[in-house]
Formats: C-alpha cells, sequence, structure tokens
C-alpha cells in the first residue's frame, strides 16, 4: 500500500522533470456529456504521456548500486519512453523490451532517447518474460509499468496536481489498463478530498477490472484503438487499492473511444491517443451518470499514429453527417453529371470525390454506376443535398 505521504514524497521528487501540467475547463466536452468537465493535459508532458510521472519517480529513488547496474522496462509505447527519457536524464542504462510488431516509429522514438532495444516476442506477455530473464541475467533493475509502489506514487501526482488547481471536483474519471494510474490517483484523491468519487474506465474488449470486480474469470483480447489500457490483468498492487477506493468500472463500446477522440481535436483542440480519450468517452457513452456534477478527466497520452487520427477523424464525419457518401445508377448519356454536379453545388454541398464506372459496375450497358462524397453543413444540410438528388435519380446512402 502506498499513502497520501508517498504521493506528495513523489511530487517534491520529480519536479522540474516533469511537466505540472495545466487543468482547464472544456466548454464542447461540457456541452456534450451535461458535465461541468475539467481536462488534465497530460499531453503536454514531453514523451505526451502521464506515464513520465511514474518512471521518474521509480528512478529517482534508485539506489547508487541499483543506477550503475541500469534498468529494464517492457513495453510497446508509452512507459518505454518514459523509461528511457529519464533513465537518460539521469545517466542511467535502459534496457526496453518491446514486442516484435511495435511499429517502428515506437521503435526509433524510444531509441532516440538512448535506450537499447531488445525486440522480443509476439505479445507484451512475452517481452514481460524476456525483461524478466534479463533482469536476472544482467542485474538490471525492473522498472515495471503499474505493478510497483512507486510507480503508482508518482502516477498519483496527477491528481495532486488537478484536485490542488480545481479542488471543488465531484468526480474523477480515469482511464484503467494495469491499474497504476488510477490507484495512486485514488491515494491522493482520498486524502486531499474524502468523499469523493472516484470512476475507471475501460474498453469492451480489455475490461479485466470490471470482470475481476465483479468476481468473473477474466476473459479478454481483440482489436482496439486503445492499446495503451489493452492489459490482460490489473497488477495486484493496484487491484487492492482500486478496491478500497474505486466506486465504479465503465465499461465503454470502441465507438465511444472514436469519438471522444474526435471531440477532443474538434471541440479542446486536443489530440489524444485512445487510451488517453477513454474517460471522455465514458461521458459520452453514460452522460446520464455525470449530468450535473463537476468532473476531472486526465488526457492522459497523445501517441496516436496520424494515419489512425484521420481515419477516425473521417469515420466520425461519416457519423455526424458531415460527410455524405451517396451511390446512383444513372442513364449514360452526356450531361448527367453536370447535372448531378449542379443540384449539389445549388444547395451548398462540396464535391469530395467521384467515382464514375460505365463499364463494369453498372447493370445494365445503357447506365452507370456513380459514387459522390460530398462535404455537408450537419445531418440537416445532408439531407437536403440527397433528397435535391432524389427528385431526379435512384441513389442510396452508403
Amino acid at each position: 500500500m502506498i499513502g497520501i505521504a508517498d504521493v506528495e514524497a513523489a511530487a517534491r521528487r520529480i519536479a522540474g522533470s516533469v511537466v505540472r501540467t495545466p487543468a482547464l475547463a472544456c466548454e464542447a466536452i461540457s456541452r456534450a456529456s451535461g458535465a461541468s468537465v475539467t481536462l488534465k493535459l497530460e499531453t503536454f508532458q514531453a514523451t505526451g504521456s502521464f506515464k513520465e510521472r511514474g518512471a521518474a519517480n521509480k528512478l529517482a529513488l534508485l539506489s547508487p548500486a541499483e543506477r550503475a547496474a541500469g534498468v529494464v522496462a517492457m513495453s510497446a509505447g508509452n512507459h518505454a519512453q518514459a523509461v528511457a527519457r529519464h533513465a537518460r536524464l539521469a545517466g542511467i542504462s535502459a534496457t526496453i523490451v518491446m514486442p516484435r510488431y511495435t511499429p517502428l516509429t515506437k521503435v526509433s522514438r524510444t531509441a532516440a532517447w538512448g535506450a537499447r532495444i531488445d525486440l522480443h516476442g509476439e505479445t507484451l506477455v512475452e517481452s514481460a518474460s524476456h525483461a524478466a530473464l534479463l533482469a536476472e541475467r544482467e542485474g538490471l533493475v525492473m522498472v515495471h509499468p503499474y505493478d510497483d509502489p512507486a510507480v503508482m506514487a508518482g502516477q498519483g501526482t496527477l491528481a495532486l496536481e488537478l484536485l490542488n488547481d480545481t479542488p471543488d471536483l465531484d468526480v474523477l474519471v480515469i482511464p484503467v489498463g494495469g491499474g497504476g494510474m488510477i490507484a495512486g490517483s485514488a491515494v491522493a484523491a482520498a486524502a486531499l478530498k474524502p468523499g469523493i468519487e472516484i470512476i475507471g474506465v475501460e474498453v469492451e474488449a480489455y475490461a479485466a477490472l470490471a470482470q475481476r470486480l465483479a468476481g468473473r474469470p477474466v476473459a479478454v483480447g481483440g482489436a482496439t484503438i486503445a492499446e495503451g489500457i489493452a492489459v490482460r490483468d490489473i497488477g495486484d498492487l493496484p487491484f487492492s487499492i482500486i478496491r478500497a477506493h474505486v466506486a465504479e468500472v465503465l465499461v465503454v463500446p470502441e465507438q465511444a473511444i472514436e469519438q471522444a477522440i474526435a471531440l477532443l481535436v474538434e471541440g479542446a483542440k486536443v489530440v489524444a491517443e485512445g487510451a488517453g480519450a477513454a474517460g471522455v468517452a465514458a461521458l459520452l457513452a453514460f452522460p446520464e451518470r455525470f449530468k450535473g456534477k463537476k468532473v476531472g478527466v486526465p488526457i492522459c497520452g497523445a501517441n496516436i499514429d496520424p494515419r489512425i487520427l484521420a481515419n477516425v477523424l473521417l469515420r466520425n464525419l461519416l457519423r455526424d453527417g458531415r460527410l455524405l457518401r451517396i451511390s446512383l445508377e444513372i442513364p449514360d448519356r452526356p450531361g448527367v453529371l453536370a447535372d448531378i454536379a449542379t443540384r449539389i453545388a445549388a444547395h451548398d454541398g462540396n464535391v469530395i470525390e467521384v467515382s464514375h464506372q460505365r463499364l463494369f459496375a453498372a447493370p445494365s450497358v445503357q447506365s452507370a454506376h456513380l459514387e459522390v462524397m460530398v462535404e455537408a453543413r450537419d445531418p440537416a444540410h445532408a439531407e437536403e443535398i440527397t433528397a435535391a438528388l432524389a427528385t431526379g435519380y435512384v441513389l442510396k446512402r452508403i
């Protein structure tokens, strides 16, 4: 167990090497959720993630002999970069074990901090086993991403800062992977503001904590955009704290994570990865749970692949009706394309993309198949454009 004294000591210890990130009210998310929402922007950390807090505290507590021996960590993402960065700042050699499938950008970012990279295993579980073997064989100190008191205390400094800046919060909504952040934050919050609600958030494919608290066998797996919280099980040390302090765990669908990423970009002007946006996803998926309350949410990571971010934003535009995809069977004669473009332009639609097939996709040699993507202001505007086309053509929305 850790206590508030450990978290406060960690805050003093890491001051100067970790950013004291801003806590800002967000009107866009408040309107969307019905709550009064404050965001804790861990995206401002040098590596774009809250993981720096735990890594910095753990490394600062090493003895001279441990520093000389070096450290090893297992991670495919934010923890890897955090350990690598703070090891470099402290002059400690670091070995990071990453699964072989880890994207090259994450490997290169971690290596850029001076760490030795060891690509081993197909999964994080296999990488963890190899990291433990290296620690034993080479005498390295293991820096676990969450199941470590020093790491949990470091992560808890997030809530310490948040509640010092906004002491009137009713609820903290915190994403859960291995449990280190929510455990440390719960300890800080319970001491600073007894009675405040601590709510965890997991994604459907990896709801290990919800299952464990319910006494069910843990069964997780599958594709998720929230890979930062796609953890097989909760750490034993965090779990003991979670069971004592966390009021509830909400499980959100994948689509809510995507909507949260898009809302943060458009409404808050903040780029977040899937795991980093999970707290906002809970507000969108369960608005009645938070209506009228003052809610603090850490945006705990910003490391999202640009291609994935672009896809998420486009998918959200389609869901919102601001991108309109229409399939039409049209007569194969001169002037038809011009007529369709004129109808769209007359209603202030903006044509983004056109696919015109005359030879193979059309059901008849006298017809052609047309797919059009149009930008609209909102769903009502999209319906207006669709109605204008439907007066002259057979169409369907895709």
